[in-house]
């Protein structure tokens, strides 16, 4: 890894690390309603305390745009990040100034403080050098923890970094690590999965992949324009049907690189989109009514795919391969998704996924945790694996 971490950092005792977090949490009737990014948090929180600093957590939360808005204050974060971590926690009701300062000095060593919504702050979003001075007097060193964060250059995600010295906390280091041997340095054969609704969106992402994957699975809605682009009936099914030339210039660019794509051989139709509905399978190619909605692959594709993957040794998986939410049309997403968690566990698989609903279907399937890394960080692992660099993380590169 060619980022500074944790391990470049030496006699913290007394001194106070600027962490930055993602506790942009879901809240329900003013409560933490998902605790899962302030567990993602604890193991950096924890190694800084055991090294004698002082914490002062930086985050933001919703939308405020530079504004103070008290219903997306970050108070409501600290009981239940207390309770999480065994000890208590402090609560400051700004982010600069003297309200921060004094807050944070009068932390004893491994104390640990919130410090108020940076986005309070217009310069947070503008990357005012000026807002990135305040922060910086804060604290002695800064810690960025907050991957999901690092595809924004803003003043807590990368201008404090090049004030302060930086290093990549715990979760951010395991996200660099896992996406590194997913798509930076892999062990091949290497695979994709690209499922979900549309090509349009992923233009940047497939263009990338194509380059770096040996195969390269399309699924979900995004995979009836490929197939629509062939000449392959789709019926009344969504497709990007305008998409057609670009499906087709993506197809002639992976063959020109020796990425094999594998698109669904035969299909899961049906009239309706509800659970239990009546279904049939069709080959691609087949001719389908107006009626027809392809909503899963079917049988013959996912022994297909799951025999690629077998043959492969790092799989990359972005998006569904069907209608997972809807019975029956998670078939497909599930026998992949078990075949890969079992391949995971017994260490012939490096397996990392990423993207809010491939999170949802790996959590469907019940194999989330069976595999070796999956990511929340949602737009950031999206343009991680479009190839583009993230100010956060530039920042902390060795």
């Amino acid at each position: 890894m060619t980022f500074r971490t944790l391990d470049d950092a030496s006699d913290l005792a007394g001194k106070t690390a600027l962490v930055r977090v993602d506790f942009n949490v879901p809240m329900e009737g003013g409560k933490v309603a998902d605790d899962t990014r302030l567990r993602a948090a604890l193991p950096t929180i924890q190694r800084l305390r055991d090294a004698g600093a002082k914490v002062a957590l930086l985050a933001h939360f919703d939308r405020p745009k530079g504004k103070v808005v008290p219903e997306m204050s970050l108070r409501p974060v600290v009981q239940p990040l207390s309770d999480l971590l065994g000890a208590p926690v402090r609560f400051a009701d700004d982010c600069v100034g003297e309200a921060a300062r004094a807050a944070v000095a009068e932390l004893d060593a491994g104390g640990v403080i919130l410090l108020e919504n940076v986005r309070f702050h217009a310069g947070e979003e503008k990357h005012d050098p000026a807002f990135a001075q305040q922060l910086a007097e804060v604290g002695d060193l800064y810690v960025n923890d907050a991957f999901s964060a690092a595809h924004r250059a803003h003043a807590s995600t990368e201008g404090l970094a090049r004030l302060l010295p930086a290093y990549a906390g715990e979760s951010m280091r395991r996200e660099l690590e896992a996406l590194d041997a997913a798509l930076g340095n892999p062990v091949k054969p290497v695979i994709g999965i690209v499922g979900g609704a549309k090509v349009s969106t992923k233009l940047d992402l497939l263009k990338n992949l194509v380059g770096k994957l040996d195969r390269l699975a399309i699924g979900g809605g995004m995979a009836n324009t490929f197939l629509f682009a062939q000449g392959i009936d789709v019926g009344g099914s969504l497709a990007e049907r305008d998409m057609a030339d670009t499906a087709r210039e993506i197809l002639a660019e992976a063959e020109a690189k020796g990425c094999e794509i594998l698109l669904p051989v035969d299909l899961v139709v049906a009239t309706e989109v509800k659970p239990g509905a009546e279904a049939r399978t069709v080959k691609a190619g087949e001719a389908l009514s107006d009626d027809d909605k392809i909503l899963d692959a079917g049988a013959a594709s996912v022994a297909r795919l799951t025999a690629a993957i077998a043959a492969s040794k790092t799989l990359i998986w972005n998006g569904p391969l069907g209608v997972f939410e809807v019975p029956p049309f998670d078939a497909a997403t599930v026998a992949t998704a078990k075949l890969v968690a079992e391949r995971a566990r017994s260490g012939a698989l490096t397996a990392v996924g990423g993207g809010g609903d491939t999170v949802a279907a790996l959590n469907h399937a019940g194999v989330a945790d069976d595999m070796t890394f999956v990511s929340t960080a949602g737009g950031a692992f999206l343009e991680w694996m479009e190839g583009k660099a993230l100010p956060g993380v530039e920042a902390l590169r060795a």
